[in-house]
């Protein structure tokens, strides 16, 4: 049975021992309360020794005794909301099976994981119910006896609102109630987080002080981007659309960092970290380009007239770029359960939480201006070399390079926003309208060597090549259009 997900959108409150439900039936939109359940709950959590779960604020646990019996992983997407993925009971009960493992793998990594606390839980389910019969929402009366391993037991009441079918209106409605009734907002925000307490270490704090020094700048941009990989992690292992891009663009944006940031950051150690990066990327490559091919081949035949698409050139494309596609990620997939990918995120643990600083380190208002001019002189040396290139093919490269050189400006420029501001935010715009239209430069030379090659093999097993022709002219007038348009916009832009 496959894993399910769900978005969990609820409240909890701390409530007495002797308080009493207000009348749910009175609430907006609720027509009846059903008859009451009533559950008796046993959920065990698991994390590691160092409790790197709970530290992320993300939930592992094996639950019996309800209607969802099954081990259960919760992801924080807001301050509300929760992504919910469930997976079937199996057999095991002190060992997490290696498919729920895999979900959470970005912050146990090879540790292994041993259950922490243990919940038991006497629950009064109330739904309440809609005109047309459907559940509004649940509403749980929580009676917690909640066990930390090698600890004495803690009990408590709460109630939990959890939104089904309703709106937020009712949730507000409900809080309104439920606060009358003598409820509180739970102190923490979940049972396990409330039975850990303090045992949880606290996160890096990443926020700028008021005078920032340009190691902190890069520290906080970092982060974002570690915290990035985490959160992607999970998402490419379930094949979240977007989800192996979005990955990337972290792992290029901290790549891109690292070399931005060489007046302050140990520029031996950045490399280290630079290069297993760009392994990454590169094992996350494959899936992702065939991902943005097949999107982009699929429009690009549409739109040819039918009598000049001769033979099966849709379906051969696309056959070939899902069978690349596939072999991808299931390279991006070992590489997430490598153990170089393990020993590459603490290396990025330890970046942000003792990054290695040079003695050049300086107040980063003064400092990043000189940065930034860096990094643009950098992608003006690659523009003139793109603007002296003997034949198409070196042209090809060098804009290739500029774009690279654009993107690495954007960043750095992104980065500095925080201090330099508007002045900053203005100079990342304009970098990205160079990547962007380099961009469309590079798909066309990628999509062109990719439709000689299914030419010729079409063409050794005896068919058609005319529709895969004509579309590598389009390419290659698509590539000279971007070309031309990069060349028309460079004398437009100031960087200085």
């Amino acid at each position: 049975m496959a894993p399910t997900e769900q978005l969990e959108i609820e409240t909890k409150y701390d409530v007495g021992d002797d308080a009493s439900l207000p009348a749910l039936r009175e609430l907006p939109g609720v027509a009846r309360v059903a008859r009451p359940v009533k559950l008796d709950l046993e959920a065990v959590y698991f994390d590691t020794a160092g409790l790197d779960l709970a530290a992320n604020k993300v939930t592992l646990r094996r639950r019996t005794g309800g209607e969802d019996d099954g081990w259960h992983v919760k992801f924080p997407q807001s301050d509300d909301e929760r992504l919910e993925v469930h997976h079937p009971l199996g057999r095991a009960v002190r060992k997490v099976p290696v498919a729920v493992v895999r979900t959470v793998r970005v912050h146990v990594r090879d540790q292994e994981l041993i259950p922490v606390v243990t919940l038991n839980t006497k629950r009064v389910v109330h739904r309440l119910m809609g005109e047309d019969g459907q559940v509004l929402a649940e509403l749980a009366d929580d009676r917690v006896t909640a066990t930390v391993e090698g600890g004495e037991p803690e009990s408590w009441r709460e109630w939990e609102v959890e939104l089904v079918n309703g709106d937020e209106a009712l949730l507000e409605a409900a809080d309104e109630a439920l606060r009358s009734a003598g409820a509180q907002p739970a102190a923490g925000p979940s049972k396990l987080a409330r039975a850990l307490g303090d045992r949880v270490p606290p996160p890096e704090s990443l926020e700028l002080p008021k005078k920032p020094r340009t190691s902190d700048v890069f520290r906080a941009y970092a982060g974002a981007q570690v915290q990035a990989i985490r959160e992607r992690d999970p998402e490419v292992r379930r094949d979240v659309p977007d989800s192996i891009h979005k990955f990337r663009v972290a792992t290029r944006r901290l790549r891109s960092a690292l070399a931005t940031y060489r007046p302050v950051v140990d520029r031996a150690a950045g490399h280290l970290i630079r290069v297993e990066l760009k392994w990454l990327a590169g094992e996350l490559g494959a899936a992702r380009d065939a991902e943005v091919q097949r999107e982009h081949f699929a429009a690009e035949v549409a739109e040819q007239p039918v009598e000049l698409v001769m033979g099966r050139v849709a379906g051969r494309i696309d056959d070939h770029l899902r069978g690349v596609y596939k072999a991808g990620r299931a390279g991006a997939l070992a590489a997430l359960e490598s153990e170089r990918y393990f020993r590459l995120l603490e290396t990025l643990d330890e970046l942000i939480a003792k990054p290695p600083l040079t003695d050049e380190d300086r107040k980063a208002a003064k400092q990043l201006p000189d940065i930034l001019d860096h990094d643009w002189r950098r992608m003006r040396k690659a523009v003139r070399r793109a603007e002296s290139a003997e034949t198409s093919a070196e042209q090809d490269h060098e804009l290739h390079e500029v774009r690279k050189a654009a993107k690495r400006l954007r960043y750095a420029a992104e980065s500095a926003v925080p201090v330099l501001g508007d002045e900053a935010g203005a100079l990342a715009t304009r970098a990205e309208e160079v990547q962007e239209v380099l961009g469309e430069h590079q798909d066309s030379v990628v999509s062109r060597d990719l439709l000689r090659e299914l030419a010729v093999q079409v063409q050794l097993d005896g068919g058609n090549t005319f529709t895969f022709g004509r579309l590598h002219a389009a390419e290659e007038f698509r590539g000279i259009g971007s070309r031309d348009a990069f060349f028309e916009l460079w004398p437009t832009l100031q960087f200085g």
